[in-house]
């Protein structure tokens, strides 16, 4: 690999708490942009400016954690807590089943007559 390649690897952002981090950076020097056009620019335009770079953060935290893949870790959670309860049923895109009631207990209604 080439010299230029093993320097762009390590700018690249690869986990979400990675991206979390630079959002947390951006963040602290936006507030601290904020405070510098609130002093340099008093009244409304210092709000004005203030407010913009405030949302500057949202803007780019949200770009970077869609970008970055989910690692399998937390794929496999999400997975686990995919699986129903006990005595749920699982929604499925397959032709319906009947639903059959339990042995013990028929309801007075019951058409059957066996």
């Amino acid at each position: 690999m080439s010299m230029r390649k093993r320097l762009a690897r390590l700018f690249t952002i690869k986990t979400r708490t990675e991206a979390l981090l630079v959002t947390y950076a951006i963040a602290v020097g936006a507030i601290e942009r904020g405070f510098q056009y609130m002093e340099n620019y008093p009244g409304y335009a210092g709000l004005v400016l203030a407010a913009a770079c405030l949302g500057v953060p949202f803007i780019a935290g949200a770009k970077l954690i869609d970008s970055v893949k989910p690692t399998k870790v937390a794929i496999a959670a999400e997975a686990r807590t995919a699986q129903p309860r006990r005595g749920e049923r699982r929604f499925t895109r397959n032709r319906p089943t009947s639903v059959r009631p339990s042995r013990g207990s028929r309801s007075g209604l019951s058409r059957r007559t066996d």
